[in-house]
């Protein structure tokens, strides 16, 4: 089968596409047939050894999959071959078959391609987790989504408007923004460039506190990081709620004075480590997730494919922050 590996430190143009062996099933394991793949900025992270986990390489990069499975091993009873199915792997996913514990594996409706399902779980998982579990979003306050075309983002968009939120969305461009207004956001902003000096970030806080109203946001989704962090804090109504989802602008440092100011909170928001802790809970999740799915409330926005030997190119096209909605490589 073929695999795009990561075999040394390095950027997308290190990645390289090899034939390895194909996975055998043991007990209680299943061999996927991989059909797509979510890319995802840990993608970005994880082949510079700049991410939480670092898998000893060669490794193939590729967190969210879907396909059918192939093989299961002696005593999987949950799945049988020929099962849909949508995975999160950590890694391993940009190749042409995965060995997976089978509780990692989530059955999907004949009615969801598999491009849709590769896109899914990261983005809504993280979303859905951020804004019911870490931000207690409730029906009539107004959410700021930042970076809202991207996938977590537009996923956050269409997710708080599905719990009666008043959601304006932010991004770099009006076509971003217009993206995320056609995905249910009430309203935008396009925001410029940074980073800022001090008078920068003052009047990035001005931009998003007139798109948010007097009161300011009550929940602010930052998956942008940067500058961006300090200007949105400072748009912070009474007792906010800053959830901390990503760093594509780079980490942050945030007055803490501010928090006091506003009594407001900074929440982190890690949503692979909280899956493992608490299975059912994310089974649960999964459950309403899915649901919203088949009631037409929530669907993602599959903006580019590339094929598995341009993984590393659609790893560059996110990196740059081209993607509007969801980048997938497929296998065939």
């Amino acid at each position: 089968m073929k695999a795009v590996l990561s075999k040394v430190v390095g950027g997308p143009e290190t990645l390289v596409v090899e034939d390895v062996p194909s996975p055998v099933a043991g007990p209680g394991q299943v061999v996927l047939s991989i059909k797509a793949c979510g890319v995802n900025y840990p993608d970005v992270l994880i082949i510079q050894d700049m991410y939480q986990f670092k898998p000893a390489r060669p490794f193939s990069p590729g967190g969210e999959v879907s396909g059918v499975i192939k093989e299961v091993g002696e005593g999987v009873t949950a799945v049988k071959p020929g099962d849909r199915v949508l995975a999160s792997t950590g890694n391993g996913g940009m190749a042409e078959e995965i060995l997976i514990d089978p509780s990692r594996l989530t059955p999907i409706p004949d009615s969801m391609p598999y491009d849709e399902a590769a896109a899914f779980m990261m983005t809504y998982g993280t979303s859905w987790y951020a804004l019911k579990d870490r931000g207690h979003l409730k029906a009539g306050e107004t959410l700021l989504v930042l970076g809202a075309a991207g996938g977590v983002g537009l996923a956050a968009v269409e997710l708080g408007k599905a719990m009666g939120a008043r959601v304006i969305a932010a991004a770099s461009s009006q076509e971003k923004v217009d993206l995320a207004i056609a995905h249910g956001a009430d309203a935008g902003v396009v925001y410029p460039v940074g980073p800022f000096d001090k008078d920068g970030t003052k009047a990035l806080a001005q931009l998003f506190k007139d798109a948010c109203g007097p009161k300011g946001w009550d929940v602010a989704y930052d998956a942008v990081g940067g500058d961006y962090a300090e200007a949105t804090i400072r748009a912070s109504g009474w007792g906010g709620r800053f959830l901390v989802i990503g760093f594509p602008a780079g980490i942050p440092k945030v007055p803490l004075n501010l928090t006091l100011l506003k009594s407001c909170d900074i929440v982190g928001v890690f949503w692979g480590a909280a899956v493992a802790r608490d299975p059912a809970a994310h089974q649960e999740n999964v459950r309403q997730l899915m649901t919203m799915y088949s009631e037409g409330k929530i669907r993602p926005h599959v903006s580019e494919t590339f094929s598995l030997d341009r993984a590393g190119e659609a790893i560059a096209h996110l990196a740059a922050r081209k993607a509007m909605g969801k980048v997938v490589v497929v296998t065939e």
